[in-house]
C-alpha cells in the first residue's frame, strides 16, 4: 500500500496522521505551512451580533482580543472548529459541514451584524439579504519548501492530502521547481475548489464527498486500493 502524505501545517498534520493510524492506514507528515498569527484590529462588541469561523486557526492564533467576544453566538465549520471556539467562551449556534457559505442558511434571527475572523487566503461569502459582515484577517498559513526528506518519498507512488486550495497550488509549485514526476502521485482533496487548484497530470485526483478529515481520509484509504499490487512503496522509515 502506497504512504499517505499529509502536508497540511500543525497542529492539523499530527492529528491527521493519527486519525490515519488509527484506520491501519501508514501516513506521514511534512508541514508545507506554518501558521502565524497577524496583528488586527477588533471591533467592538457592541457592533457584532454573531461571529463567524472557518477554522479553528482563527482561534488559536486571534490572540487575547478573542475575549471580547465571549458569550457571542458563533457560526462555524466542522466539530473541531466548535470545539475551539467553546473553548474561548463563544456560544456555538451552527455548524457548517459544507464550508463556512453553508452557515448562511442557518443564521437565526437576530443576527445581521457578522464578524468573520480569517485567515488571509480564504473564500469570498455570499451573505443574504439585510446581512453585514466585517471580516479581520488574524491568520496566515506562510508555505515551506518541500523538504528533501518529502522529494525522496515522491520518488516512488504515493498518495497526498491536499486540505485547501493553497496547499494544492504551493504542493503543485514545489514539484515543479523540483521536477517531481507528477504522474506517480495521487491527490486526495478535500473539496473540488483544491482539486481545481491541484493542475493536470497527476496519477489520480480525487475530491471528498464532504469537507471534513475523516471523509478525506476515508478517500485516501480507497485510492490506495488502486495503485496496482507489487509495486514498490517507500516504507517511511
Amino acid at each position: 500500500m502506497p504512504p499517505i502524505l499529509v502536508i497540511r501545517p500543525e497542529p492539523g498534520a499530527s492529528a491527521t496522521v493519527a486519525s490515519a493510524e488509527r484506520l491501519g492506514l501508514v501516513a506521514l507528515g511534512f508541514p508545507l505551512f506554518e501558521v502565524a498569527p497577524l496583528a488586527w484590529a477588533p471591533v467592538e462588541r457592541e457592533d457584532v451580533d454573531a461571529v463567524l469561523l472557518g477554522s479553528a486557526n482563527a482561534l488559536r492564533h486571534g490572540g487575547e482580543d478573542l475575549a471580547r467576544y465571549r458569550g457571542l453566538p458563533a457560526y462555524v465549520v466542522g466539530t473541531k472548529t466548535a470545539e475551539a471556539a467553546r473553548g474561548v467562551g463563544l456560544e456555538v449556534a451552527g455548524i457548517a459541514k459544507g464550508g463556512l457559505q453553508s452557515a448562511m442558511s442557518c443564521l437565526q434571527p437576530g443576527h445581521h451584524r457578522l464578524l468573520r475572523l480569517a485567515g488571509r487566503e480564504r473564500v469570498e461569502l455570499s451573505l443574504p439579504p439585510g446581512h453585514t459582515m466585517i471580516t479581520r484577517e488574524v491568520y496566515a498559513s506562510r508555505p515551506r519548501p518541500l523538504p528533501p526528506e518529502l522529494a525522496a518519498m515522491l520518488e516512488k507512488p504515493a498518495v497526498v492530502l491536499l486540505h485547501s486550495g493553497e496547499a494544492a497550488a504551493h504542493f503543485a509549485a514545489e514539484c515543479a521547481r523540483l521536477s517531481i514526476d507528477r504522474s506517480r502521485i495521487a491527490l486526495a482533496c478535500i473539496g473540488s475548489r483544491v482539486e481545481q487548484r491541484a493542475g493536470n497530470h497527476w496519477l489520480l485526483v480525487r475530491s471528498a464527498p464532504t469537507p471534513e478529515d475523516a471523509a478525506l481520509l476515508a478517500l485516501a484509504a480507497e485510492m490506495c486500493k488502486d495503485f496496482p499490487s507489487g509495486q514498490d512503496f517507500p516504507s517511511g522509515s
